[in-house]
Order: structure tokens, then C-alpha cells, then sequence
């Protein structure tokens, strides 16, 4: 288990799916994270995967979101990647920020990684907003980088963070 400030993060569990889908599914949350007809085998499928570690957000013992991180494995090109959602109901409070810096930290500590990115939709000014204040830095827009559920391609922002830039 991670404490943040006021989250807290634990790997997620099997008795996490329901809840997790089920903020998978609200539109806000859905716009960003797709995932098919079936929002649980998603969010299995996340489990599932063993390149990727998914953390459950607590916020007072209250499941609010999930937080998940990959590792580059080539020790030449070494970072994280990470990606992040929350309930809309929760969005403002900074328990985004919060489950960011947390992670962020003990990738830091535990791990000793450097150097962390982000690529959020360019039109998610919520999520580019929530890295910014933890000291993502906008590197560039990938243009046509994801097909969004409209079946157009769309664009993302790619952003970094490294380690001694993480915000308090």
C-alpha cells in the first residue's frame, strides 16, 4: 500500500471490477478510456496483463479511481509510462495529482527510475491540467495518434516528468 496526502493506493483486486467499470462507464470517464461493450473484461484484461501494475485510489477508504504504470524495459531508453482515472465525482479535489505524486515517488524510491511520461488526449484539458500541477512538461502533440470511438484518429499530448521536477 502507497499514502499519499489523501489518497491511498493498493493493488487492485477482483472485488475492485464492478466499481471500476462501473466509473469506466460514466461519459466523462468513457470519452477518454473506451473499452468496449463489456467495461469489466477491461478492466480484467488490465489485470491480466503482466507488463502493466494497476493500483485501486482510495480516498478514505472510498474506491475512486485507478492508477496504472508500465516500464520500459530497455536500459537504454528506461522510463514509466503512466495513466490515470477517477470518478468525475471526485475531479477538482486533487486526488489525481495526489495518486500521481504518490506513484511517481515510489517509482522513484523503489525503483530508481528517472523520467516518466504521459500522452493524454489533446482535447483532455483536465488531464493535461492534473499532470501539469505534479510537473509534467508538454513535449510535443503526436499527431493522429489514437482512434477515438468516432473511428477518426486523434491527437495526444505527449508529456514528461523528471524525477528531481516531480511537484509538491
Amino acid at each position: 500500500m502507497l499514502r499519499g496526502r489523501a489518497v491511498t493506493l493498493r493493488p487492485v483486486t477482483e472485488a475492485d471490477v464492478p466499481a471500476l467499470a462501473t466509473i469506466r462507464a460514466t461519459p466523462e470517464v468513457r470519452r477518454w478510456w473506451r473499452g468496449g461493450d463489456d467495461l469489466a473484461a477491461s478492466v480484467r484484461a488490465d489485470l491480466a496483463d503482466d507488463t502493466l501494475a494497476v493500483y485501486a485510489i482510495e480516498d478514505a477508504g472510498r474506491l475512486v479511481g485507478a492508477i496504472q504504470w508500465y516500464a520500459e524495459t530497455d536500459p537504454d531508453y528506461r522510463h514509466v509510462s503512466l495513466d490515470v482515472f477517477l470518478d468525475p465525482a471526485v475531479r477538482g479535489t486533487g486526488l489525481g495529482g495526489d495518486a500521481i505524486r504518490t506513484l511517481v515517488q515510489h517509482l522513484v524510491d523503489e525503483y530508481g527510475h528517472h523520467r516518466f511520461t504521459v500522452d493524454p488526449a489533446a482535447a483532455n484539458t483536465a488531464a493535461i491540467r492534473a499532470y501539469a500541477k505534479v510537473g509534467f512538461r508538454p513535449v510535443g502533440v503526436m499527431r493522429r495518434y489514437e482512434r477515438g470511438a468516432d473511428g477518426r484518429w486523434h491527437d495526444a499530448l505527449l508529456m514528461d516528468l523528471l524525477a528531481e521536477e516531480l511537484a509538491d
